[in-house]
């Protein structure tokens, strides 16, 4: 994978890793993932048939020597500052879909929020809303 990576690509990888990093990948997740494509403003402007391609170079970089350190450390790299908490909220929406938290998730939200240097103020906000929005009646 030579090409650069786009900011968009970067946000792409962090819900890739959210789906994949309890070794299953599950269509609620990955239909989450195309719901939030679809309709945030930080994707305006991305063509959708990239997704794919975007989810394999994630899935091969995720699967090499370190891929895990690699891929939160080119995400931290391609992401300005400003898009740091929008990669958390990501995270967390991605994780959150199937409506359990697994300890493999809570474990990359964690090394997440850290290379990203993102308070735990502001991550306890983005995981509170989380909450409120996948709360059943």
């Amino acid at each position: 994978m030579n090409k650069p990576l786009s900011a968009h690509d970067a946000l792409i990888y962090v819900m890739v890793m959210a789906s994949a990093v309890d070794s299953t990948m599950n269509d609620r997740e990955m239909e989450r993932i195309g719901q939030l494509i679809g309709f945030l403003p930080v994707f305006r402007g991305f063509d959708d048939d990239k997704l794919i391609s975007a989810a394999r170079d994630c899935a091969a970089l995720l699967s090499g020597p370190e891929g895990l350190d690699v891929v939160l450390e080119t995400v931290k790299d391609t992401l300005s500052p400003k898009l740091y908490d929008t990669a958390y909220a990501l995270a967390v929406e991605v994780a959150s879909a199937d409506l359990s938290v697994k300890a493999e998730e809570l474990r990359l939200l964690s090394l997440l929020r850290d290379r990203l240097g993102l308070d735990k103020l502001t991550c306890a906000a983005i995981e509170r809303s989380a909450i409120a929005r996948f709360r059943k009646g």
